[in-house]
C-alpha cells in the first residue's frame, strides 16, 4: 500500500502580479530531500524586499511558475538526503536560500545552503540572517574592501541589511554613519552600531552629514535607494570613495563628472554572484559574530503566513524600517 504523503501549508504564486498573487493554501504536498538536501521544518521566515521584486517580475531573474517564495528559513532538521553528513535530524539551523521556497511549513535546502544556528539566538533572528548580512558582507568586504578606520555610511540603517551593515561595520573597525527617518529608527541605528545616525527626511540632512565627515568626504556609502540618494552620494564621497549599490527602485540622472573630479566608484553588490568561497568566508566571520556577540539581528514586523500579501504590501510601501520582517510559520 503506497504511503499517503504528507501535507503542509504555503504560499503558491501562478502568475506576476501585485501582493494578491501570493495564494496561502493548505494542500501543498510537503516536498521530499533528494541528493545532499535536508528538509526543514520552518519555525520562522525572513521577507525580503526582492521577495517582491521577484514576485512583480521587476527582478533579473525570472520564477518558474507555480512557486512559493522566501530563501531565509529558520527552523530544525526534520530529514536529510543522501550523502548529507554536516547535518542531522533535529538540529537548529538557518539558511541562506531554499529550493522548494521558504513560505511554507517545510523547506528542502540544498546542504550548502544550510547553517547551525546558535542557542543564543531564537528562530525569528535566525530568519533575520540570511540575505541581510551576507549582503551587508558581500558589500563591505567583498566589493567595497574596507579598511578599518574607513568611514562608511548606511542608508536605510534602520532595516535588516542596514542593521546587519552598522553591526559588522562596527566589528571590522570603520567609522559607522546611519540614516534613518523615524526617531525608533534612529534609536534602533544608534543602538547597533552606528557612531552617528542622521533623519533623511529633514531637509538639510546631506547638509548635516558634511558637516560631521569634514572636506575629507565618506570612504564607502551602502545605497538601499539608488534612485533617490545616487547623486548625493558621488557629492559626499572622499577622494578614491564607493557607493555600493544593495536597492534600488528605479532610474536615476547623475553627472558622470561628479565621479571624474575624486575617481570615484558606483560598485552593485549581488549575493548570488557570490563564489562558493565567498560564501564560505562570509559565514565563518558571521558564525564568529554569533558567538562573539555582535552579530544580533533586530526583529521589525512579525505577520502569519496568512497574512503574507499585506507583509509584501508593507515592505515596499510603509514608511520607516525598523528591523527584520518576519513571517511566523510553525
Amino acid at each position: 500500500m503506497a504511503t499517503r504523503q504528507k501535507l503542509m501549508r504555503a504560499i503558491r504564486v501562478f502568475e506576476i502580479g501585485g501582493p494578491e498573487v501570493l495564494k496561502f493554501q493548505s494542500d501543498v504536498a510537503v516536498p521530499i530531500p533528494k541528493d545532499h538536501q535536508v528538509l526543514i521544518k520552518v519555525y520562522a521566515c525572513g521577507v525580503n524586499p526582492v521577495d517582491t521584486y521577484i514576485r512583480s517580475g521587476t527582478y533579473g531573474r525570472k520564477p518558474h511558475f507555480p512557486y512559493t517564495p522566501g530563501f531565509d528559513v529558520a527552523g530544525v532538521i526534520e530529514a536529510v538526503g543522501d550523502n548529507v553528513t554536516a547535518f542531522k535530524k533535529g538540529e537548529r539551523v538557518f539558511t541562506t536560500g531554499t529550493i522548494s521556497g521558504g513560505y511554507a511549513e517545510y523547506a528542502v535546502v540544498a546542504d550548502d545552503n544550510v547553517y547551525t544556528l546558535p542557542e543564543k539566538l531564537d528562530f525569528k533572528q535566525g530568519a533575520a540572517i540570511g540575505i541581510p548580512y551576507f549582503t551587508a558582507y558581500r558589500a563591505l568586504l567583498n566589493r567595497a574592501r574596507v579598511k578599518p578606520g574607513e568611514s562608511v555610511l548606511v542608508h536605510g540603517a534602520s532595516g535588516g541589511t542596514g542593521i546587519a551593515a552598522c553591526q559588522i561595520a562596527r566589528a571590522y573597525g570603520l567609522k559607522v554613519l546611519g540614516t534613518a527617518g523615524t526617531e525608533e529608527g534612529q534609536n534602533i541605528v544608534l543602538q547597533n552600531g552606528a557612531h552617528e545616525v542622521f533623519n533623511h527626511r529633514e531637509a538639510n540632512y546631506i547638509d548635516k552629514i558634511k558637516k560631521s565627515v569634514g572636506e575629507k568626504g565618506i570612504d564607502v556609502i551602502i545605497e538601499m535607494l539608488a534612485n533617490v540618494n545616487l547623486s548625493n552620494d558621488l557629492n559626499l564621497l572622499s577622494n578614491g570613495g564607493r557607493v555600493i549599490v544593495v536597492g534600488s527602485r528605479g532610474p536615476i540622472e547623475i553627472n558622470p563628472r561628479d565621479t571624474i573630479t575624486k575617481e570615484s566608484s558606483i560598485i552593485g553588490v549581488a549575493l548570488y554572484s557570490s563564489t562558493k568561497e565567498e560564501f564560505q568566508q562570509c559565514a565563518a566571520a558571521l558564525q564568529a559574530g554569533m558567538e562573539i556577540g555582535w552579530l544580533r539581528p533586530v526583529i521589525g514586523s512579525e505577520y502569519p503566513l496568512e497574512k503574507v500579501a499585506q507583509a509584501h504590501e508593507n515592505i515596499i510601501h510603509s514608511s520607516g524600517a525598523t528591523g527584520k520582517m518576519i513571517l511566523l510559520i510553525s
